[in-house]
């Protein structure tokens, strides 16, 4: 049992690269859900702010727009910035 668990957690860190690899999110079409899902320190509150902010002010042009939305902050933007695009 010990091999078999072994193995298995062995297998799994060698395939945890691939399952972090995902496109990223463009904040410009995203709902909530994918915002809530996709974007790390991000909850449904933040989400809901961020698809909100884009309603009332239009597509966000980069991605430090995001820094407008309440909720955000440097250091979360820079957590997200490289699964983020506006495109």
């Amino acid at each position: 049992m010990k091999r078999i668990t072994s193995l298995l957690f062995v297998l799994f860190l060698g395939l945890s690269p691939l399952v972090t690899l995902a496109a990223p999110v463009n904040i410009n079409t995203a709902d909530v859900k994918v915002l809530d899902k996709a974007l790390v320190g991000v909850g449904a509150k933040t989400a809901k702010a961020i698809v909100d902010y884009r309603t009332k002010n239009g597509q966000y042009k980069t991605v430090d727009d995001l820094l407008k939305v309440k909720g955000i902050g440097p250091a979360l933007l820079e957590k997200n910035r490289a699964n983020i695009t506006v495109q």
